[in-house]
């Protein structure tokens, strides 16, 4: 039985950590993450064999939890998703505030608790789909590695668990259709149920599928709005009439199924780099190698402008 004032040492079994000082009057030391595991991934609770201690221990948990959860939120509102992305994305515009607006309505309650959140990104590879997934998981989850799930679905296998994650189905259109009745139900219901009646809620999971059907399409359109505006460099838009004449019929004949595309939430369209977008693109790199040569060693160099792109 441990005594008024006496202490958990975790020093040992967790190096560096702090010490978590427990009695019946005092929680742990201020700031001190009781979830925290060590080399064996224990946690400070699981070596616990006293019941007020484990109380305690797990008082304390859900605490930091809330803290955490706080401080999370009060981040996002610091660094909203639209400046996340348009940081780490070249253009898209169009396709930025359509995620950020349907991520917000969803933070905000404006979005049926019932069904997960899903998206359909558009275009062609190389343009920012699969970034843009992982910006949204890096916005919403602490542990990117843990909430952002990717599956290849051309080589669709195995089973993944997915509450409270981003989880990235890439290349939608190479599914096999049964899958795609596996996913309608997922999207319907929030649940996936297999075989042995094991269920995996999925109600606040936020599904992207990429896909690259009617990327040609995209394409063509994009060069042909730019060239009636007489700039290669001008910002547009996809219209409401190409989406729903042109691009909606396409889909039909890649999911087959309309109640699969009823369950989309929002359909977001990539469209390809203006001359100026490439060129901030190459500078991002250039940027980024001429940091990693400073830091690995003592040259450095500058890209010459060339006035002639």
């Amino acid at each position: 039985m441990l005594s008024t004032g006496a202490a958990i040492d975790a020093v040992d079994e967790y190096p560096g950590s702090h010490q978590f000082s427990i009695n019946s009057r005092k929680n742990p030391i201020e700031g001190a993450n009781p979830t925290l595991k060590n080399a064996r991934g224990h946690t400070p609770e699981m070596y616990s064999k006293n019941a007020a201690i484990s109380q305690l221990l797990d008082g304390a948990k859900k605490q930091f939890a809330a803290k955490e959860q706080a401080r999370e939120r009060e981040e996002r509102q610091r660094y909203p998703l639209e400046q996340r992305l348009r940081e780490k994305l070249v253009g898209q515009e169009q396709a930025i505030r359509t995620v950020s607006s349907a991520i917000r309505r969803k933070e905000n309650g404006w979005h049926d608790e019932d069904h997960p959140l899903v998206f359909l990104f558009l275009g062609s590879s190389g343009i920012g789909k699969t970034e843009m997934a992982k910006q949204v998981a890096a916005y919403l989850h602490k542990d990117v590695s843990k909430a952002f799930i990717r599956i290849d679905m051309s080589e669709y296998q195995e089973k993944h668990e997915c509450p409270n994650a981003v989880v990235l189905f890439d290349e939608t259109e190479k599914a096999h259709p049964d899958v795609l009745t596996a996913l309608l139900q997922v999207f319907d219901e929030g649940r996936l149920t297999d075989g042995q009646g094991n269920t995996v809620d999925c109600k606040n999971a936020v599904f992207i599928m990429t896909s690259n059907a009617g990327s040609q399409v995209i394409a063509e359109y994009a060069q042909s709005l730019r060239s009636d505006s007489g700039s290669a460099d001008s910002r547009i838009e996809v219209s409401r009439d190409f989406k729903e004449k042109v691009m909606r019929p396409m889909l039909r004949k890649h999911f087959l199924r309309d109640e699969f595309l009823g369950r989309i939430n929002e359909i977001v369209y990539f469209l390809p780099f203006s001359t100026s977008e490439l060129t901030q693109l190459v500078q991002r790199n250039m940027d980024a190698w001429k940091e990693k040569v400073r830091t690995l060693s003592r040259f450095t160099f500058d890209m010459l402008e060339d006035t002639a792109l």
